[in-house]
């Protein structure tokens, strides 16, 4: 299973992500320091694509199965890339917010708490498509966890997405755009570029 298990904290600083932005309410006590010295583009290229592998919670061989898939598609192959991330189901349960944080959605969707059209899936990377109805399965819904999810009123989710808090459902209006991913600053050209050489 892919799973990051070391110091989130310092990764996030190592990476420049803000923690806030991926669910994490930890404040770091740590000052961050800059190094004066300039980065290749070699290593920008790196840090960009760890970034990525480290917001969504996927490894090297994973990622790089989507960067394939993406290449060969029709478009441009870093929002093509992105895109197929964000239509990852923990992703969409998190999007949806079932879960606080994208590791909470992936345990969620691994412990067979969520059904796709009323199908059970356990498989935190399935791709979701453009009308899929994605929900909490029927026998776990009285969970203590998901009472948190009903008393929150005006859940500000993404446009490509639809929820309906009182039946702890959700569906997938369109697949998603690279205008609609922004809590993170990503510059995919980058990770192509790494990739391409």
């Amino acid at each position: 299973m892919a799973k990051y298990t070391g110091p989130v904290m310092k990764k996030c600083r190592a990476l420049g992500i803000n923690p806030a932005d991926i669910g994490i309410s930890r404040k770091s006590s740590k000052q961050v320091k800059f190094r004066r010295r300039k980065q290749s583009d070699y290593a920008l290229q790196l840090k960009e694509k760890q970034k990525v592998k480290f917001v969504y919670g996927i490894l090297e061989k994973q990622f790089k199965g989507y960067y394939e898939k993406a290449s060969r598609q029709r478009g441009i192959t870093g929002e093509n890339m992105l895109i197929l991330l964000e239509r990852r189901l923990d992703n969409v349960v998190y999007r949806l917010g079932l879960g606080k944080t994208r590791a909470m959605a992936r345990q969620i969707v691994n412990h067979g708490h969520i059904t796709v059209n009323g199908q059970r899936v356990d498989i935190p990377s399935y791709l979701v498509k453009a009308g899929d109805v994605i929900a909490v399965k029927e026998n776990k819904r009285d969970m203590t966890i998901w009472q948190s999810v009903k008393e929150v009123k005006n859940l500000s989710i993404v446009k490509w997405l639809e929820w309906d808090n009182a039946n702890l459902t959700g569906k997938v209006l369109s697949l998603p755009e690279r205008a609609d991913i922004t809590d993170v600053e990503i510059k995919e050209h980058l990770i192509v570029e790494l990739y391409s050489k």
